[in-house]
């Protein structure tokens, strides 16, 4: 059962890239439409971002049994 999770841990991570990449792209656009403060989309990605990286963690962990 070791490997059991390796798939969907590797698409999770795909998955927390692209969230980083997207929060990234929201940051450029408001910087070059003259923003000074982060965008609410930027600040919703990270937060995505971060669930999907706990979710990761977690399946990275040895089994208890």
């Amino acid at each position: 059962m070791a490997g059991e999770f390796d798939d969907v841990r590797t698409r999770l991570e795909a998955i927390a890239e692209e969230l980083a990449d997207l929060a990234i792209v929201r940051l450029r656009e408001s910087i070059d439409a003259g923003g000074t403060e982060l965008p609410v989309d930027e600040r919703r990605l990270t937060r995505a971002r971060r669930a999907v990286e706990k979710a990761v963690a977690l399946l990275a962990e040895p089994d208890d049994s």
